[in-house]
Formats: structure tokens, C-alpha cells, sequence
């Protein structure tokens, strides 16, 4: 037996040849704990135990709304293009968010669409001393390369613009090597260890700049694909449907008070001339 550091959600761990194997729960699939364990496959875990995402966004940059549900996985580990929830189905990216809008079982997902920059923006609590920016960006490089296995050139960026700390993962398929880790595992490992719910066997994320420990208030991750969501109008948030709606109603008014102004300038502008044409007939 032995102990999967980097996999709390597994069961019947054996010891071969020096590594440790076991067997993800939910799916039965056989993991490696050397290394990071699918997105698909944890999520998987998680629902089975549970039944016992200030700069501005690229245009196509979308959040995960959905959250948690049960995936299909392949054998891979990977996701499947089509997931569904009884006749409700939808299509999803290799990071497993929707990335259409919800239809009945005859949805057609062609192929699984490669999500290829991963944005993570956290919001940090009042600290004791201003952080220092080359500092916070060594820690979390250093941190993801480390902690989550992932290759120092799929990390694009670590930008720090007080209060907020934006990490940009980036990795194309054509960029990506057999042995490399996956961008959409290392932020869903890193988004729950942030949020304390960490994946890793009693080993906690402690974030500490120039040793001072660094509370996080707020993590929101995007993603962007290599071909754009394809989402209607009805998909739309109610939030921003009422946006939309108190835009239009607005403009309408504006239209009405120009009208009626117009109206009732023209209306006055009448009067007068009748007033001035009456008294030169008078004076006349």
C-alpha cells in the first residue's frame, strides 16, 4: 500500500516498481500519483463523495457558470466532447466547461474544442506592508511549477495590480509534450487549493510573500479556447438581460423626451407668428 500525495479521492493504492497507483474514485480508472490527476476524472470523484473564474478579458474569455456535475470521461481521462444531464445536453471544452447552450440528446458535438489560455484573477485581503510585485510573481511561478508539475513556458504571465494577482496559463496542443500536465488540471488543482479545498493528501497551499502570510478573498478563472463559445442570446445571465432591458428602456425615453420637446417647440414657434401676424393686422 501507499499513500497518493497528489489524490486524496482514490481508493485501493498498490506500490509498483516505486511509483504509486490507485484507483480513482467514481470512475474505477487506474492514476498515476507522480503526477496530476485529470480534471475529468476528480470531478467525477467529487460528485460520486457528494452523493454518499480589473483588466480586461479577451472577447471570447468565458467563466465556468455551471460549476460541478457528473462528466463522461474517455479512457484517457480526458473529456468528451458531449456531456448531459438526463435529455439535457451540452458541449464542453478539454477543461470541461460549457462552451454551448444547453440542448436536447441530439446535440452534435463534432469535436473536443482545445481551451489554450487559462486565466486565474485573484483578489487579495488588506496586507500589514505593500507587497512587493517581483516577489508575488516568483512565488506563484515558482508554486505552479512545483507544486502542480506544470513546464515554466505554459506560464505566460503573473501580473499584480493591487488588490488583484492575474496568472495566464498558456498551451497550445502543438506546444504540449506527451509527459507534460494539462493547464486545465493545474488551475482546477490550483483553484481548489486556493479556495481550501485542496485535491493533495494532507499538504495545504500556504501563500506567503516575503514571508507574510497572503489571504485570498476572491478567485475567478476564464477561459479562452482555440475557436469561440457558441452561445445565444437566451443563454444570456438574468443579471445581464436586466442590463440589456434598463439600456433599452432608457434610449426609448430619451426618444420620447426628444419627440415631445420637438413637438412642443414647433407648437410654440407657431404661436408666436400667429401673435406677430395678428398685431401687424392691428397696427395696420
Amino acid at each position: 500500500e501507499c499513500v497518493c500525495e497528489k489524490n486524496k479521492r482514490v481508493s485501493n493504492c498498490r506500490l509498483d516498481k516505486g511509483r504509486c497507483w490507485c484507483v480513482a474514485i467514481g470512475s474505477g480508472a487506474t492514476v498515476d500519483c507522480a503526477t496530476l490527476t485529470s480534471k475529468c476524472l476528480l470531478m467525477k470523484a467529487e460528485v460520486t463523495g457528494s452523493k454518499s473564474g480589473r483588466r480586461e478579458k479577451p472577447k471570447d474569455a468565458f467563466e465556468d457558470t455551471d460549476g460541478l456535475y457528473d462528466p463522461e470521461c474517455e479512457n484517457t481521462g480526458a473529456f468528451k466532447a458531449k456531456q448531459c444531464n438526463g435529455t439535457t445536453c451540452w458541449c464542453v471544452n478539454t477543461a470541461g466547461v460549457r462552451r454551448t447552450d444547453k440542448h436536447d440528446a441530439d446535440l452534435k458535438c463534432n469535436q473536443l474544442v482545445r481551451t489554450t489560455w487559462i486565466i486565474i484573477e485573484m483578489k487579495h485581503a488588506e496586507t500589514n506592508a505593500p507587497l512587493n510585485g517581483e516577489s508575488l510573481k516568483k512565488f506563484f511561478t515558482d508554486t505552479i511549477s512545483s507544486r502542480y508539475l506544470l513546464d515554466g513556458r505554459y506560464i505566460s504571465n503573473v501580473l499584480y495590480e493591487k488588490p488583484y494577482i492575474t496568472i495566464d496559463l498558456k498551451q497550445n496542443s502543438s506546444d504540449k509534450s506527451a509527459g507534460d500536465v494539462d493547464i486545465a488540471d493545474v488551475a482546477y488543482y490550483f483553484e481548489k487549493d486556493v479556495k481550501g479545498d485542496s485535491i493533495f493528501h494532507n499538504n495545504r497551499l500556504n501563500v506567503s510573500i516575503d514571508n507574510e502570510a497572503l489571504k485570498l478573498e476572491k478567485t475567478v478563472v476564464y477561459y479562452v479556447d482555440e475557436i469561440a463559445p457558441e452561445f445565444s442570446m437566451k443563454s444570456l445571465t438574468p443579471g445581464l438581460i436586466a442590463v440589456i432591458v434598463v439600456v433599452v428602456i432608457a434610449i426609448v425615453a430619451a426618444i420620447v423626451v426628444l419627440v415631445s420637446s420637438n413637438t412642443a417647440a414647433k407648437q410654440n414657434s407657431n404661436g408666436a407668428i400667429g401673435e406677430v401676424t395678428m398685431y401687424q393686422g392691428n397696427w395696420t
